[in-house]
């Protein structure tokens, strides 16, 4: 799928552009030095219409990242809220992947990033399963990457910040390479971390596991699978995990606005428990999909409709 030949609009620094003429110049700060904050967003099509899941919660973490980053803003969270609705009705999607980007512009050159002006750009796509829809239902091989997770003060890792994708990038291409499906990240102290964009989560007997967010960003789809748990009476325990310790789960599953709710059927060539999707990951694909479509309504605040 091209991205640079597509018919539809883009809404760039207020106002809707076709997607052809959204361009930037060669010297925009951003793409040399990779200061830039961007978010991940989903749309469904529900039987109301298509709403967008948890969009105040994503433009919020958006506004947080600028903030941690020092970056300003000339636009508000309702702009840029009603900005996305604007995207997703006008490229006439009933489902939607969303991709809210605030970057520097090229009004100069140089690491001090001084006198520059915050742009704001969306779009939006039809976008499927990011890990493929076979590996929705059987699971995914994983492998631990030799690259480790970013430290909490080489980057100030609670930030979505574009650069800090490279080490994604690197981790997510190694493991491929190899065969695999996608990387497991470890930290600097060698505890899990989390996917190259994905949080991870652990059953062992009966109880749900994460790594604390000491080096993992702060996933709206992790807390949303949180309250899930939560809501079905499921234990829950933040806490370290070791790589053997995913060795000898029950289940494991990968969380991310892309991927969704994804299965682990192995990882470092050992399959995890019989190799087939468990009964607690099957409850949170299954849940999740019901609240973001609409069926389940318990938080109608999770949904803002287009």
């Amino acid at each position: 799928m091209r991205f640079d030949i597509r018919d539809g609009y883009i809404w760039l620094d207020g106002e809707l552009v076709t997607w052809k003429d959204a361009k930037i110049h060669i010297l925009t700060h951003s793409l040399h030095y990779g200061l830039a904050v961007f978010e991940g967003v989903r749309a469904y099509k529900t039987s109301s219409g298509t709403a967008i899941f948890r969009r105040d919660d994503h433009t919020n973490r958006l506004f947080a990242s600028m903030k941690i980053m020092g970056m300003s803003c000339d636009y508000s969270k309702e702009l840029i809220n009603n900005a996305q609705n604007i995207v997703v009705k006008q490229n006439n999607l009933s489902s939607a992947y969303i991709r809210p980007i605030c970057f520097y512009g090229a009004e100069g050159m140089g690491l001090k990033a001084k006198d520059l002006k915050t742009h704001c750009a969306i779009a939006a796509w039809e976008w499927s399963s990011y890990l493929g829809e076979d590996n929705m239902k059987h699971g995914i091989r994983l492998k631990t990457s030799s690259y480790r997770r970013l430290s909490a003060n080489s980057s100030l890792s609670k930030a979505k910040v574009s650069g800090n994708y490279v080490n994604s990038i690197l981790a997510s291409n190694e493991v491929v390479a190899d065969g695999y499906d996608e990387a497991l990240l470890l930290d600097e102290k060698g505890s899990v971390a989390e996917g190259p964009g994905e949080n991870i989560f652990m059953v062992r007997d009966g109880t749900l596991y994460t790594p604390t967010l000491e080096f993992a960003l702060e996933g709206i789809t992790r807390d949303t699978i949180i309250v899930i748990a939560k809501q079905h009476r499921i234990p829950i325990v933040e806490r370290s995990i070791s790589r053997d310790e995913l060795y000898c789960a029950d289940e494991i599953f990968l969380t991310g606005t892309a991927a969704e709710v994804v299965p682990v059927r192995s990882l470092d060539h050992r399959v995890i428990k019989n190799g087939e999707v468990g009964p607690i990951t099957i409850l949170m694909q299954e849940t999740y999909r019901k609240i973001v479509t609409g069926v389940i309504t318990e938080k109608p605040e999770w949904l803002s409709y287009v």
